[in-house]
Parts: C-alpha cells; sequence; structure tokens
C-alpha cells in the first residue's frame, strides 16, 4: 500500500457516524466492508473490515478496504482523490504515453484577442505498447490525429494556461489509452478531459476561437486534475490551501 495514509483520519470504531454511508460502496459504515482484506506483507499490519477513514480536507467518510479497493483499481501513483468531492491529496498522476510536446510562437492573433500573438502547442505520440496501468496491458495502442496542433492566446492568462499545461503534461494528464468518443475505436490514444482549442481561426466545431469562456473553463479542468497555481510556485514557498 503506497498511499498516504496521513490523509486519512481513521478508526476501528464507528461510533462517531454509526448513520452515515460509506461513499465508496453506500453501505453504512456500521457494517463492514464487503471488500476482502488483502494478504498483508510480512511486519504490515491487516485492515480489518470494520475499519473506518474519513478524508482530513473535505471529511466524507469511507471503508478503508473501500479505500484501498479504489487506490488498486486506479493509477496507483500514491495520491487518492475523493469520489464524492474530487479533492485529491497527494500528485496526482495518469496514465499518458511517452511522446512529446513542443511550444511555438504565432505573430498571427486568435479570434477575441486581437491585442496579442498566438502560441502553439504541438503534440505528438507514437503508436506503441499498452503498459500495466493501460486497458490492455502488452496489446497495442494506435495513435490517430498526431501530431495534434493547439492554440492558446499569447496574453497573461494563456502563458499561465500553459505553464500549468506543461505541469498536466508531465504528470501524464492530458491524454490516455482508452476509447475514442467519436470513432468508437479500442486501445488508442484520446484526450483526458481537458479541453484544448485545436482550430485557429473559427468556432464552427467549437474546438476554436472565438471563445470568452475557454481559458477559465480549461484552468477548472486543470484544477479538476490537481494542476493549479500552486503547481508552480517553488518548493517550499508554501500552499495557499
Amino acid at each position: 500500500l503506497r498511499v498516504n495514509i496521513s490523509w486519512i483520519w481513521f478508526s476501528d470504531c464507528v461510533a462517531l457516524c454509526p448513520v452515515q454511508d460509506c461513499i465508496i460502496c453506500m453501505e453504512q459504515l456500521s457494517n463492514p466492508s464487503s471488500y476482502e482484506t488483502p494478504p498483508s506483507e510480512e511486519g504490515s499490519q491487516s485492515i480489518v473490515p470494520q475499519a473506518v477513514g474519513k478524508f482530513i480536507k473535505c471529511g466524507h467518510t469511507l471503508h478503508m478496504l473501500c479505500m484501498l479497493a479504489m487506490y488498486n483499481n486506479g493509477t496507483k501513483d500514491g495520491s487518492l482523490q475523493c469520489p464524492s468531492c474530487k479533492t485529491i491529496y497527494g500528485e496526482k498522476t495518469g496514465t499518458q504515453p511517452k511522446g512529446k510536446m513542443e511550444i511555438y510562437s504565432v505573430a498571427q492573433s486568435l479570434p477575441g484577442h486581437p491585442d496579442c500573438g498566438t502560441i502553439q502547442i504541438i503534440y505528438s505520440i507514437p503508436p506503441g505498447i499498452q503498459g500495466p496501468e493501460h486497458p490492455n496491458p502488452g496489446q497495442p495502442f494506435t495513435c490517430r490525429g498526431f501530431p495534434r496542433f493547439c492554440f492558446l492566446p499569447d496574453n497573461d492568462k494563456g502563458r499561465k494556461v500553459l505553464e500549468l499545461l506543461k505541469v498536466a503534461w508531465m504528470r501524464r494528464l492530458i491524454f490516455t489509452v482508452g476509447t475514442s468518443s467519436t470513432t468508437g475505436e479500442h486501445d488508442t490514444v484520446v484526450w483526458n478531459g481537458i479541453h484544448h482549442k485545436t482550430e485557429m481561426m473559427s468556432n464552427m466545431s467549437g474546438h476554436g476561437y472565438p471563445d470568452p469562456n475557454y481559458l477559465d473553463n480549461v484552468l477548472s479542468e486543470l484544477a479538476s486534475q490537481g494542476v493549479t497555481e500552486d503547481c508552480l510556485k517553488p518548493p517550499g514557498s508554501g500552499s495557499s490551501s
């Protein structure tokens, strides 16, 4: 168990929350978890079915075995995300395959941003073999539509979004291997919930400009993945959380 349990206050006693439901299995916390206790490593302490935990920041409660099952069914990166309110504990990482993120400056302005130039991002990911974190380990995955060209206004907010996208890229959060929502193709590289503008001079498809709400929307999407302005602070400078 690599997850940091200091994010959770836990106890074998459910007296403090006898009628609450586990946020994962939705059964009352007064009942034991239906998940089995995993084999304990030598020198480690096993988790009893009655153990209950509460996330320190958001206060949502769960069976400890349900938490462990949720963690083991994820990327096992040492982080946890509350399934109720989506608060992230630790540094969330994804399953994006290896590739390259390139950044260029373009003099031409984007519609809706006449006072600045344009930032062009080019994502390149080659086809490969799925790893243990992907849906079908050992099987090939495809990469349709790469390289992908994306655009941001070259102003203060656009540059902030760019820096956060760099963090999301390094944490493997921008793409994943899954099923394409447009073609239905399985085992292919797809976007992972952080929307990008892939058209520069029109917004006929909804993937271009002008779009006055886009930068605020993508900042919210990045924050939902744990990528916020705090990630841009130098180490040791503190956090606003």
